[in-house]
């Protein structure tokens, strides 16, 4: 009996061994059912430490938050429990059934995987309205606010939109991104510079904010009817209070990534009136003054001076062509130089645009310039108005007359006679020396162009064979030729940002548009799934180096960056080079 007893008590500690020797690692989510509006939790945990831990990757959601490491160790009963998790916090790109795929991580030695988990997203939910959930309370904190300063306005009028995010005292915004920047499609549009702008005080829905003007633009209108404004959109994460105090009695904060949107605004933009619109009605929208002038009312023939063609006041300067003027035959008039002193401010543009015309008459006389028209139409009055300029006199008063029409000079008729003068050269016609031509005949046969001709194909077949052994030479040449290949490809994708280089705006958002579009060809990744995270999973699949995404991705936050941020020719042509150059590597390396 008592080796029965000893045997048990043996059995018993060893399987009380193998129990708690036994790793375990899975994964545990928060919810296997959820909506498009929804978070989803998923926790990696396991019972030893480990190394190499890889996530699957999350294709179909977005990671808002993560991954947080947290370690716990208890001792009970002399029992040691370990505990490591790894979490992620996702939102759901689209309605489905997807799967995550399986983690893994190697604990002493041996690699050990997590059990798929099938999550489903269904169409927006209406979140119960508990006081102590963290999303909630953010939901209710924090607003971003699109304000249009009209919704209806005339075609070429200016309007503007601001971009306040609106915060509750109670709650801290850590730090936010742009998620999606609005295109402003069917508008003329101009960023107005935030950088310097302070936190201020306000009221939202009749409640105490603080708030932050994120962006404004000044937008022209360039169609009739429904125009969309896209929204704004931005991920957050701030601090929200929670239930729970510490020792010392003070509210703890839960931290939360928020997603917000300004939300779409649809402008209804009026046609300009058929009634009374001028017929060299250019499509000027404001109110405008003419101004034209000459530098100079006197002079001598083949003495230049400048007539200035401007119009300044407020409206939509940089959209319309100024009036041409006439001038007579006379004078001899140059290309004009235009130039715009132009401010845009949350009023729109002010300020003015000019033409100078550089003139030089030929002949003496009184030449009269023309009065000049302009139309536009006035927004305040909302009819249109006409503005025209006095006639010119411009005396010339030394220099040749001109003979060939009286009424050029300023003078009615020209009885001035001139006397005939003899030419002693009048026989100069007539050709005194002859050239003799041979009339023998020739033949084509035997003549060295006939030879030339004849050997000429002989002589191409060493050329030929030459020219073919170097092409097969190239074809063979695997590396070189995806080299080459993958050159050709930046220079095509990067051609329209070079074309911008100087026009920071421009050129960036033609520098964005072309990495887009060489991962949409290269990798087939639709513009909705350009995440950073997809990004970087996709170009490592094609086994891509990880410094070569790392420039990548480098590339693309500078995009959106640079947008807002002072910049230079130097540093646009650097972030040119830099992305030819990436794109050209990971054609090289892409499998």
């Amino acid at each position: 009996m008592k080796i029965i007893k000893h045997i048990s008590i043996i059995l018993l500690l060893l399987t009380t061994s193998i129990a708690s020797a036994q790793v375990k690692f899975e994964a545990k989510v928060s919810k296997q059912k959820l909506g498009i509006n929804e978070r989803l939790r998923i926790d990696f945990e396991m019972n030893k430490d480990g190394d190499n831990f890889n996530p699957p990757n999350f294709s179909n959601f977005t990671v808002v938050g993560g991954p947080n490491q947290s370690v716990s160790n208890s001792w009970i009963n002399g029992v040691r429990t370990y505990k490591k998790t790894y979490s992620y916090f996702l939102a759901p790109k689209k309605r489905g059934n997807f799967t995550i795929r399986q983690a893994t991580i190697s604990i002493g030695g041996e690699t050990y995987k997590t059990l798929p988990l099938n999550i489903q997203v269904t169409a927006a939910v209406d979140k119960p309205k508990d006081p102590n959930d963290a999303n909630f309370i953010a939901s209710e904190n924090i607003h971003l606010v699109a304000e249009v300063s009209k919704t209806n306005p005339y075609l070429n009028e200016a309007i503007t939109v601001v971009y306040k995010l609106y915060v509750s005292p109670s709650i801290a915004v850590d730090n936010w991104n742009e998620m999606d920047s609005p295109r402003y499609n069917d508008f003329w549009s101009q960023n107005i510079n935030t950088q310097g702008q302070k936190v201020q005080n306000g009221t939202y829905n009749g409640k105490d904010y603080r708030f932050l003007i994120l962006r404004k633009a000044v937008l022209y209108p360039q169609k009739t009817g429904k125009l969309n404004i896209e929204p704004l959109t931005l991920d957050i994460s701030l601090r929200v209070p929670s239930n729970r105090r510490d020792i010392f009695g003070s509210l703890l904060m839960t931290r939360v990534n928020k997603t917000v949107s300004a939300g779409n605004k649809t402008i209804h933009v009026k046609p300009l009136p058929d009634a009374g619109k001028p017929v060299d009605f250019a499509g000027a929208v404001g109110d405008f003054k003419l101004d034209v002038l000459a530098s100079k009312r006197v002079l001598d023939a083949s003495e230049s001076f400048q007539i200035k063609v401007a119009v300044k006041g407020n409206g939509n300067l940089k959209l319309f062509k100024l009036p041409k003027i006439s001038l007579p035959s006379s004078l001899e008039v140059y290309e004009p130089e235009h130039k715009e002193q132009i401010k845009t401010n949350l009023s729109g543009m002010r300020g003015s645009i000019s033409d100078s015309y550089t003139v030089v008459p030929q002949y003496k006389g009184k030449y009269p310039i023309p009065s000049i028209s302009f139309s536009y139409f006035d927004l305040k009055t909302e009819t249109y108005k006409r503005l025209s300029s006095d006639e010119i006199i411009i005396d010339v008063l030394n220099g040749p007359s001109n003979t060939t029409s009286g009424a050029s000079n300023g003078n009615l008729t020209n009885n001035t006679k001139q006397r005939v003068v003899l030419n002693n050269d009048q026989f100069a016609f007539i050709k005194t020396k002859t050239d003799f031509v041979s009339t023998k005949s020739t033949y084509f046969f035997k003549t060295n162009l006939f030879w030339s001709l004849l050997l000429f194909p002989f002589l191409l077949i060493p050329l030929a064979i030459i020219v073919r052994k170097k092409k097969a030479s190239r074809d063979s040449d695997v590396y070189g030729n995806r080299i080459r290949k993958a050159d050709r490809l930046a220079k095509k994708y990067l051609s329209n940002a070079k074309k911008s280089l100087g026009k920071k705006e421009a050129f960036y958002i033609a520098l964005e548009k072309a990495l887009h579009n060489y991962l949409k060809a290269r990798l087939h990744i639709e513009t909705n799934d350009l995440s950073k995270d997809k990004i970087n999973s996709s170009l490592k699949e094609k086994q891509v180096d990880e410094g070569v995404i790392k420039d990548f991705i480098a590339i693309v936050e500078n995009c959106e960056l640079a947008r807002y941020t002072p910049i230079d020719i130097v540093t646009m042509q650097d972030d040119y080079e830099k992305a030819a150059k990436t794109i050209s590597l990971i054609d090289k390396q892409a499998r």
